[in-house]
């Protein structure tokens, strides 16, 4: 896989529970203040149980754009606040749970375009499992990647969020790259940390000021860098020292510049009762990210902050 580079920006949609924790809303600043790289086509949302409802999700995205100065200038829409198989008897009705999203996912896919449209996906994965059930003539047509699972191990919470969505995308024959997290280990997002101290003394001030914005924990900002310092005030924090990890970041990261994780092709698996299983079915495989450059991409992205 090649760096990104050249004169043709890379088609994106960004698919985000936004009020999980506090790494999609830096993964979103990080995607808008890189437009010289990303060319997006808009922002779809789910909902994830930390998060609360669907809206509270919605919320939060239409937050950070505003706090970009990007609210207006991309689409945002609503997408599934239940799972895939909540909601899959109900997509040959007029309407269903995340419609809203499905139906841009798959408009957007459908577009003539010189490279496939990237569904970059952060949270769980139903609306991209909706859309390629809706639509399957899209699945020559984009490429998938997803910040989710600690393959080779179980757990995590994307993909525990809705198993049964991972599961159906991997059936499909449809390019999928896995950003591993593998929480606590060198070798997945977890290990691009930062600390509260880091952020106060690198994001204060930054980014385009813009009219008084409220924020999830109260006060009001003007710049995405402070309402960054106020979402890491309001977190637990782990580990020596404590700090919280960017996982979503890291998978804009990433498309950004491959050089800064490791690309590995692996027989495509299957997840039966919790574990990962090498299905005999499939003939594809796909793609899982590892070893991610930690000082590149913080430096890249705090360079990114400050250059805004």
């Amino acid at each position: 896989m090649e760096t990104s580079g050249g004169s043709s920006r890379i088609p994106v949609l960004f698919d985000t529970d936004a009020n999980n924790e506090l790494d999609d809303q830096h993964a979103l600043a990080y995607l808008f203040f890189n437009k010289d790289v990303f060319d997006i086509v808009g922002i779809t949302v789910n909902a994830t149980p930390s998060g609360g409802h669907l809206n509270e999700h919605f919320l939060e995205a239409e937050r950070v754009m505003k706090l970009c100065d990007v609210y207006n200038k991309y689409p945002l829409k609503k997408g599934a606040n239940a799972n895939f198989e909540e909601i899959f008897p109900e997509i040959e009705k007029n309407s269903f749970d995340g419609k809203e999203a499905v139906d841009f996912i798959i408009e957007e896919a459908r577009k003539t375009r010189e490279q496939p449209l990237v569904l970059l996906p952060v949270g769980k994965l139903t609306n991209i499992a909706l859309a390629l059930a809706i639509a399957p003539d899209i699945k020559s047509k984009v490429r998938i990647v997803w910040l989710g699972g600690n393959y080779p191990e179980k757990g995590e919470y994307n993909l525990n969020s809705d198993i049964p969505s991972m599961n159906y995308v991997l059936e499909q024959d449809v390019p999928f790259e896995m950003v591993t997290v593998r929480y606590h280990k060198p070798s997945g997002t977890d290990a691009v940390r930062v600390t509260p101290d880091q952020i106060h003394q690198k994001m204060k001030g930054l980014g385009p000021k813009v009219g008084s914005v409220k924020g999830r924990h109260g006060g009001s900002f003007t710049r995405f860098g402070d309402y960054s310092i106020s979402l890491f005030e309001h977190i637990d924090l782990f580990g020596d020292p404590p700090s919280r990890a960017l996982f979503d970041m890291v998978a804009v990261a990433i498309l950004k510049n491959s050089s800064w994780g490791e690309a590995l092709e692996i027989p495509k698996p299957t997840m039966i009762n919790g574990e990962w299983t090498e299905s005999s079915e499939y003939s594809q495989k796909i793609i899982i990210w590892e070893n991610f450059n930690k000082k590149a991409i913080l430096n890249d992205f705090f360079h990114t902050m400050k250059n805004q």
